[in-house]
């Protein structure tokens, strides 16, 4: 609630010491500095009412004729707007004001308006998240899928996806490691890393499609992902040590200038794109060749099974 002074009102003489506990009142919401994740100062429900409040230093406060400190104001009011974070809801607020207008009912205090800061990190919020990521994966696998089904891409943007998750714990645990809040800069990263290592699979998934086809059906499929991998390495790393210097330039400007926005944006940036090229190169690729196997074994040995059963039958 924003609560003032009207202009022409007058507020009656009050107690020095009075002034100096009610004048101003901050209670911080929630005190996380103890935890692994620090949430934003938003993260909880709060009011931020404004009040009226007498400033020490202005000329129209003067003293009285014994020497004694008193709020009396000769010619206009003078009024110092300050703001004051609760915990609660509006019925407290509401309480706030009517105490004040109570305890100084010359002072016509009346409430102006109300501010409230809903809950953005809870857990409502992550659920959403969660529920994005969620839709965001199975739209990938889709479309890897429906990119790549010549070489079995239904697993392939399973894989792909396997790796983009763990990009996103590697992100994850970086702001907790170095404490910094789950704001809107943690959503940002996440965003980014998730495209840049989606965009570095899918060039290889592309490689070894045209390596699968120069190398006919009967190719042994590990080595034409071992060849698909080794001719794109370099572009992957050099992609990537040139973004993550333009990302570096950054991080050292912020720290030198301490802008804490931006360093908590550019750091955790950094150790996601060698994250993402990590799991592009060592994580996606060489899963894929792991379940491919898999499902040649077990066809394999259902050839083997019909073989045996009908050499039984014919006995």
């Amino acid at each position: 609630a924003v609560v003032e002074v009207s202009e022409n009102s007058e507020i009656p003489p009050a107690d020095p010491e009075e002034v100096s506990q009610g004048s101003v009142t901050e209670s911080t919401a929630v005190d996380e500095t103890s935890k692994g994740i620090e949430l934003p100062d938003d993260a909880t429900d709060e009011e931020v009412p404004t009040v009226g409040a007498l400033d020490d230093d202005d000329p129209d406060v003067v003293d009285d004729t014994d020497g004694e400190e008193s709020a009396q104001v000769t010619e206009e009011t003078s009024e110092v707007e300050e703001k004051i974070k609760t915990v609660g809801s509006n019925e407290d607020i509401r309480k706030i004001t009517n105490a004040l207008q109570t305890k100084f009912p010359e002072a016509n205090f009346t409430e102006v308006s109300s501010t409230s800061v809903d809950p953005s990190k809870g857990t409502n919020f992550f659920l959403k998240c969660l529920t994005a990521v969620i839709l965001a994966a199975v739209l990938m696998i889709f479309y890897v899928a429906l990119r790549f089904r010549k070489i079995g891409g239904l697993s392939a943007g399973v894989m792909a996806v396997a790796a983009l998750v763990h990009d996103l714990i590697i992100v994850y645990f970086v702001f907790v490691i170095f404490r910094m809040p789950l704001n809107d800069n943690f959503i940002a990263v996440v965003l980014m890393i998730l495209g840049y290592s989606l965009n570095d699979t899918i060039v290889i998934y592309d490689r070894i499609r045209e390596n699968r086809r120069k190398s006919g059906p009967r190719a042994n499929i590990g080595d034409v992902v071992n060849t698909s991998l080794n001719q794109c390495m370099v572009r992957t790393i050099c992609t990537s040590i040139t973004t993550i210097i333009a990302i570096g330039s950054v991080l050292v400007v912020s720290l030198m200038y301490n802008i804490d926005s931006i360093v908590s944006f550019a750091l955790p940036m950094m150790i996601g794109l060698i994250s993402g090229s990590y799991s592009s190169l060592c994580i996606a690729a060489p899963l894929w060749v792991m379940w491919k196997n898999h499902q040649a074994k077990k066809k394999l040995q259902a050839k083997d099974s019909g073989t045996k059963a009908a050499k039984k039958k014919s006995k």
